[in-house]
């Protein structure tokens, strides 16, 4: 797989509150993140790959959602995401 666990636990630490933490929004948003931008570069190669399409398509709208939620919850702590991911917004 190309997010090994090292990776994540990285993920979940630069972004969440420590390598184990894998619940908070902020850690699912960057792993989703990771996982997007995985799949477009694949896509790009493979452009009739749509069962690729599909899932990207399926975790855009999760990011989305968690995103929401944040926005509802804390909108410092969704500001402080989007920034630091570079996501539109």
């Amino acid at each position: 797989m190309y997010l090994t666990k090292e990776a994540k636990e990285e993920i979940f630490a630069k972004h969440g509150k420590g390598k184990n933490d894998t619940g908070t929004a902020e850690g699912q948003i960057a792993l989703f993140t990771a996982r997007i931008n995985h799949l477009t570069e694949h896509l790009k190669q493979n452009r009739k790959d749509y069962n690729t399409e599909r899932s990207l398509v399926k975790l855009v709208g999760k990011r989305r959602a968690l995103l929401d939620y944040l926005t509802k919850k804390d909108i410092l702590r969704y500001r402080a995401i989007v920034k630091e991911l570079g996501l539109r917004k």
